[in-house]
């Protein structure tokens, strides 16, 4: 269980993703938000708790995200993060939904505990099927599709949730093509969708050919690109084969000259991230998403070289 923080907590109020973006845009400032994953050991949740989040902290991010396990296993641990990093430290926090593999009475029953607990946002996604059940058969009574999701938290959320989606720059890797893929984005975007939160990728011409197509079908809420600080050669590899992202040439060439020297690529990943983010926002993203992988120092630099820690 989470500790109450010995520190008062940020007056700032628990806002809505929808109005951030409306006023950072506003104030010409880019939306920056932090990704987290609920820990599954102890081990794991001490270093969450008493050493990553904390720092993460001090960014002072506009809001964190926090993931929803494979068949809904972190369903109660999704809400207990999000609730930590609200409560303890007055940021705004958005809790992952998937719901390929769960009830309409398990959603609706989710979606009740996080408004029980004041959490005004969630990412809508259709998530993938447990890799660890051959035998997993979809519940009946369910949804096939993330934009039924989005219809049944707006019917079920009254209004009371801001609700984002995920979008592919280089597609979904069952989608069947980039511009299928982006078409559904688009379906999504049509039922109530506030902001897209993008899958990481490493080159930006992909973001970039997103947003123009998007934009060409009259797309106008955000849409931000996930960024993903390269740790380590083995990890960033096996990120990408799941995700169907494409890793280039030069990267893997750089990367595999550092060996075994593992902060020589942090450090690398640090360096290669800043300078994307820069020509991101540059070519007009409303604001940068850092998968953190629960580990502070990669996010937190990154934010000093932009000059977007603690604004």
């Amino acid at each position: 269980m989470f500790e109450d923080h010995h520190e008062e907590p940020d007056p700032t109020p628990i806002r809505s993703i929808h109005e951030i973006y409306a006023e950072n845009r506003a104030q010409g400032q880019p939306v920056v938000s932090i990704e987290l994953f609920p820990p599954k050991t102890t081990q794991s949740h001490e270093s969450l708790v008493e050493r990553a989040l904390p720092r993460l902290a001090t960014a002072k991010p506009d809001f964190m995200s926090v993931t929803y396990g494979a068949g809904g296993s972190s369903h109660d641990k999704t809400l207990e993060v999000v609730d930590h990093v609200q409560r303890e430290y007055g940021i705004t926090g958005m809790a992952h939904l998937t719901c390929v593999s769960s009830t309409r009475a398990q959603i609706e029953r989710y979606l009740e505990d996080a408004e029980s607990l004041g959490i005004r946002n969630i990412l809508a996604l259709r998530g993938d099927l447990p890799v660890d059940d051959p035998q997993f058969v979809k519940p009946d009574n369910g949804f096939d599709f993330s934009y039924q999701l989005v219809d049944f938290i707006k019917a079920k959320g009254g209004g009371s949730f801001s609700i984002g989606a995920a979008g592919f720059p280089e597609s979904h890797t069952d989608s069947g093509g980039k511009h299928v893929d982006w078409q559904r984005l688009k379906n999504k975007i049509d039922h109530g969708v506030d902001f897209v939160l993008t899958q990481l990728f490493f080159n930006n011409a992909d973001y970039f050919e997103l947003l123009e197509y998007m934009t060409g079908l009259g797309v106008t809420v955000p849409i931000t690109p996930g960024i993903l600080p390269i740790m380590n050669t083995a990890q960033v590899k096996r990120f990408t084969a799941v995700c169907g992202a494409t890793l280039p040439d030069h990267l893997v060439t750089q990367l595999e000259a550092f060996g075994d020297d593992e902060e020589a690529a942090r450090a690398f990943g640090v360096e290669f991230a800043t300078r994307q983010c820069e020509e991101l926002l540059a070519g007009g993203a409303p604001g940068l998403h850092l998968y953190s992988l629960n580990r502070s120092p990669s996010c937190l630099e990154i934010l000093k070289n932009l000059s977007l820690a603690s604004r």
